[in-house]
């Protein structure tokens, strides 16, 4: 049993919260971690040991900031399998998915690293002689990060590390569920030697995000989860005139076209649909197939999901784990019985495995779905896909795009032109050609569209928008008041 707690202020210490919690492997319902939930006093106190350290850290030059990070990447990268198999016992990922995620936090942790010597801002030319112009960046103070349980290392390094680059502190509420291995995260950095209070944990449950929103300590809120909590997040953030970033919702499509390579398509499908049983924010919902390979697709997606191997993670040919919890795997049970009322047909799968111990849940493939449809609209976060027929490439696209959410979409085909009004015409924040919807890499901005986001992105050189605010600076040497505008008009008159 792994016992969790808070680190705050350089100090593991137990949470003085009332509720105490037991999380179990989804796949064998051991228990796995438990632990104590943070109060408010614990909260308060965190945020306040951020606060303080910003003050020394933001003095501490960027280059030597990232070479803190880059040990933090060592440190993750010597304990790759360890992470891994926490987050396996935890949350039900293979061992491989697992592994990938942890690779994700290393890239993370070496690309923001060497911004500490980049970080870019600007000179500028400015319109008035002997004098100068530019801008730099500076942090916002204490970032509250709030993270969802399905990338439970992936996700908070998105946020913590571009965060605490930039002089930042941080106080991460990681999801209840994954409290093993955010200790676990945690524990990489105080080995890498950051300072006492520039990231701090505190492991609870709403009323723990709920304070971090409400205290005006805290600069800014990045905050994932679902579309409707990220909603009040904000509304309430903006209330208070507080920065946020939100990575919400999805309901991502998969395109595939007669011109398409469809082996290619089926498996980029299956893997997209069904990887960590479809509980990725870019997992594949829907699956729009031009009409005239309808059949041909259909018979090809099932007995390519027949092969797929459900099981516990850590066994080396499992190819989908378990849901995270019973609730998960009833909500999929409500989808099915939906899909019954609303005499959608059922291709595959359709129910959870009642012979075995654990959260498993059967790949399902649904269709043909209407585009109007409740299942073809909701964000599901299982493993049900939707199969739905388009007529061309222009049909599917306006099927795609008619989504309240815009986080991730991909176009199988072989025709160049296709192609690139794909590129052109999809409204999300991430396009695949002629792969899955999922495979982000850190050095690109992650993020979506309408009620997937605000704007704002994760990961890449975007990040460092999302945590920084930007400073301009003008030097004026000419040894007179110069009068901006007013000296700029008598000065174009004289040329």
């Amino acid at each position: 049993m792994n016992e969790c707690m808070n680190f705050i202020g350089g100090k593991w210490i137990i949470g003085k919260g009332e509720v105490n919690f037991t999380n179990q492997n989804p796949a064998t319902f051991e228990d796995f971690s438990s632990g104590q939930t943070a109060s408010h006093e614990d909260v308060l106190e965190a945020i306040g040991c951020a606060q303080e350290a910003f003050i020394k850290w933001k003095q501490i030059p960027a280059p030597k900031r990232g070479e803190i990070l880059f040990r933090i990447g060592d440190v993750l990268k010597n304990r790759k399998s360890t992470l891994a198999k926490i987050i396996t016992n935890e949350i039900g990922k293979t061992n491989l998915e697992a592994e990938g995620e942890v690779q994700e936090a290393i890239d993370m942790a070496y690309y923001m690293g060497g911004e500490g010597r980049r970080m870019f801002g600007q000179t500028i030319p400015s319109e008035l002689p002997n004098k100068w112009a530019m801008s730099v960046r500076e942090p916002v103070g204490v970032v509250g990060a709030i993270s969802a349980f399905n990338f439970p290392v992936a996700v908070p390094s998105w946020k913590i590390l571009p965060a605490i680059i930039l002089g930042n502190t941080v106080v991460w509420k990681p999801s209840l569920e994954t409290s093993a291995i955010a200790n676990e995260f945690i524990s990489c950095f105080e080995e890498a030697g950051l300072p006492s209070g520039v990231v701090n944990l505190i492991i609870g449950e709403k009323d723990v995000g709920e304070a971090l929103v409400d205290d005006p300590r805290v600069a800014h809120i990045s905050f994932t989860g679902s579309t409707e909590s990220g909603r009040k997040v904000y509304t309430h953030a903006a209330s208070l005139l507080k920065r946020v970033s939100l990575e919400l919702g999805g309901k991502n499509a998969v395109i595939v076209l007669k011109d398409a390579n469809l082996d290619l398509a089926v498996e980029g499908v299956v893997w997209a649909a069904f990887g960590t049983s479809g509980q990725r924010c870019t997992s594949a919902s829907r699956v729009i197939v031009e009409s005239a390979i309808y059949d041909e697709f259909i018979n090809r997606l099932i007995d390519k999901t027949a092969e797929l191997v459900v099981g516990n993670g850590s066994q080396d040919d499992v190819n989908v784990g378990p849901l995270l919890n019973e609730a998960s795997v009833l909500k999929m049970e409500k989808f099915i019985k939906i899909a019954k009322e609303s005499r959608i047909p059922i291709l595959y799968g359709g129910k959870r495995y009642e012979d075995r111990i654990g959260h498993f849940f059967k790949p399902t493939i649904l269709g043909p779905v209407s585009p109007g449809d409740q299942l073809a609209n909701e964000e599901i976060f299982g493993p049900i896909l939707c199969v739905i027929k388009a007529e061309d490439l222009n049909h599917a696209l306006h099927i795609n795009n008619s989504s309240r959410y815009g986080l991730s979409t991909a176009l199988f085909t072989g025709n160049v032109n296709h192609s690139f009004k794909g590129i052109k015409e999809i409204d999300t924040g991430i396009v695949y050609v002629n792969h899955g919807t999922t495979g982000a890499e850190i050095q690109l901005p992650f993020g979506g569209t309408k009620d997937t986001g605000n704007g704002l992105r994760e990961a890449g050189q975007a990040a460092l928008d999302a945590f920084s605010e930007w400073k301009s600076i003008y030097i004026d040497y000419s040894n007179q008041l110069q009068k901006a505008q007013i000296d700029t008009d008598r000065l174009s008159s004289m040329i």
